[in-house]
């Protein structure tokens, strides 16, 4: 029977949730799916209908710790998007209903303590199901995800063989970030002060593969100086959850890049001793920023903060004024470097994220047929990389491509 919705946008009156909310009601005809806007505070949902000019829209009520009302409500279409972060705190009922139920999740969840902790919990009921659930459906960690696949796949075309190796930098990086993210990174530091299994989960590069646990990777800490960039780096702050994401590709896919595969994170600043300056600034201040939010007391005023402006973020000037250069390296079993391009054209963590995660829920919808072995916890590199790609090319202002160069 077919259900009443293709997608329901859950926390469509935050400050994501409303940009995706925008971005769905901007598709041209054709594009568009049959969609609803999902929340706790009808009053606030129905302002967003009316900003959005959509009155056809309908609303879904559902509170985020009330689990009868999200079955009700994943019940009810194919796909749920959910921006409802910070996840650890708002998250587990709404997921653990889609994977009961049987309804396709997606979310830009960027905490990995949590995810770390809901991927035993939901693998097995979503493989009962089907429901394909998906996190880090944004920023982070798709460029960064598809980035280091899609090298691979040229890898392999050239030589037959996956790069062992793999530097992601990030060349360039123009946004700000709202008040949601800084309160999902002040839940986890308040978790991983109180929980030691939390703070391992943090700090190990496989948290995310149950079961498997590679060789150590190299340190994104300090400055270094890359050799195949031709660039002093520093410490990029993104770099926990995307390195965690990618090895749970990798191993979601069959260790097809190696069991024994690395990767490398980082901020390129620049060649010479004006790259070299950067690259130690960058990382005195990460451990100075690191220092302060594992302090209480600074913590609690960065909560009162937060707190203080609630669904805030940058300006639409902003978000269009924002962009992304990232760069992926590596040298095949042959010895020949290859580099790729991953490019967006807006503010990475909302121009560019409200129109990630819409294009991975209708990547699911349409593009990514359902098998008996597809239901479980997925990243967007291992269950839907190539029609993912062609998506964001196509119609979320992203590029892919081989930069020339290599030797």
């Amino acid at each position: 029977m077919q259900k009443p919705y293709d997608i329901i946008v859950f926390g469509a009156t935050g400050f994501t949730g409303h940009l995706v909310a925008q971005y769905l009601a901007g598709l041209p005809e054709g594009q568009a799916p049959r969609w609803a806007l999902g929340g706790r505070d009808l009053a606030k949902l129905e302002r967003v209908r009316t900003e959005l000019a959509r009155p056809d829209l309908a609303l879904v009520q559902a509170d985020a710790q009330d689990p009868a009302a999200l079955r009700a409500l994943v019940a009810q279409t194919q796909v749920v998007i959910s921006t409802v972060g910070p996840y650890q705190l708002h998250g587990q009922a709404l997921v653990m209903a889609c994977a009961e139920v049987g309804t396709d999740y997606v979310d830009l969840c960027g905490e990995p303590v949590w995810m770390s902790k809901m991927i035993p919990l939901l693998q097995a009921p979503a493989q009962a199901s089907g429901a394909r659930i998906v996190f880090s459906c944004g920023f982070d960690s798709i460029p960064f995800d598809l980035g280091v696949w899609y090298l691979q796949q040229e890898a392999l075309r050239l030589s037959g063989q996956p790069i062992a190796t793999v530097h992601g930098r990030v060349r360039v990086m123009k946004g700000s970030a709202s008040g949601g993210t800084l309160a999902s990174a002040l839940a986890t530091v308040a978790d991983m002060g109180k929980n030691r299994c939390s703070r391992d989960a943090m700090f190990n590069p496989f948290a995310l593969t149950p079961g498997f646990q590679g060789p150590r990777q190299p340190e994104g800490e300090s400055a270094a100086f890359d050799d195949l960039a031709q660039s002093w780096t520093g410490p990029f702050v993104m770099a926990p959850i995307n390195t965690k994401n990618v090895h749970r590709s990798n191993a979601l896919l069959g260790h097809a890049w190696g069991r024994d595969f690395y990767y490398s994170e980082r901020m390129l600043t620049g060649p010479g001793a004006r790259g070299e300056k950067r690259a130690k600034a960058l990382a005195r201040s990460t451990r100075i920023q690191g220092a302060l939010l594992g302090f209480t007391p600074t913590r609690r005023l960065l909560q009162w903060l937060v707190l203080r402006k609630p669904g805030q973020g940058p300006s639409l000037q902003e978000r269009e004024a924002g962009r992304y250069e990232l760069l992926f390296m590596g040298r095949t079993a042959r010895g020949q470097t290859l580099k790729a391009v991953v490019t967006g054209d807006r503010d990475p963590g909302y121009g560019s994220t409200c129109k990630m995660i819409a294009q991975s829920a209708l990547c699911l919808l349409h593009d990514v047929p359902r098998s008996s072995a597809t239901g479980g916890v997925w990243t967007p590199g291992a269950l839907m990389a190539a029609p993912l790609v062609a998506r964001l090319q196509q119609h979320a202002g992203l590029t892919f491509g081989m930069e020339a160069g290599g030797a």
